[in-house]
């Protein structure tokens, strides 16, 4: 009976190990796959093709989408594009030759003057996040200023529309790129890369030689 008891203590411990794992399960882990933007290492051409043909399978249900610039825009000249669609994310980059700036993604409200604000809440962020003397801070610094000056320094914009008001935006002047998700897609759930107006061929970091 003695050598009995260690064994019926184990199985009972077992057993409820077993049991809890089917009464509390684990949760699989959130995965978010979706993404807009060129791969690194991707072609240009191959980019446009892609979000050009998702574009035109999109219906009357609301997209999330990425707008690329041919060259960077001011928020006066976001704020006129087409198709009233609903502008989400503005992604500002300040462009200084041969220097590698950083990208600034600013959440906005559907409110007009929330567009109007995002340069300045983008050069508080940098301001906020430049320490020290290098090279990296200054280049934060120069920024920081030139958007708060209003510079034309937007790349991308996130926004959500339907297909009619997603194609009417992709033909207007001085857009790029439109590629949009499927109407699943969950806010937030998602990664955003814009082109860049510097990415000719391939999609790859420029040069960072150059004096901020």
């Amino acid at each position: 009976m003695a050598r009995i008891l260690p064994w019926l203590a184990t199985a009972a411990l077992v057993l409820a190990v077993l049991l809890a794992g089917v009464l509390n399960p684990v949760r699989p882990a959130s995965v978010s796959t979706d993404a807009l933007g060129p791969d690194n290492g991707e072609q240009v051409s191959d980019y446009l093709g892609r979000a050009e043909s998702g574009l035109v399978e999109l219906g009357s249900e609301p997209s999330w989408a990425l707008v690329s610039f041919a060259e960077p825009m001011d928020v006066e000249a976001v704020a006129s594009l087409p198709g009233y669609v609903r502008v989400a994310q503005v992604l500002f980059r300040v462009p200084i030759d041969r220097v590698q700036t950083p990208l600034v993604t600013v959440a906005v409200s559907a409110h007009p003057e929330a567009l109007q604000r995002a340069p300045l809440v983008a050069a508080g962020r940098l301001r906020g996040a430049a320490a020290g003397s290098d090279r990296a801070a200054r280049i934060a610094m120069i920024s920081a200023d030139r958007l708060a000056a209003g510079c034309a320094c937007v790349v991308g914009i996130v926004v959500r529309g339907a297909g009619d008001q997603l194609r009417e935006v992709a033909t207007a002047p001085g857009v790029r790129a439109m590629e949009a998700l499927p109407p699943d897609a969950v806010a937030g759930r998602f990664s955003v890369r814009p082109l860049l107006p510097e990415h000719i061929d391939t999609v790859a970091p420029g040069a960072d030689d150059g004096e901020p």
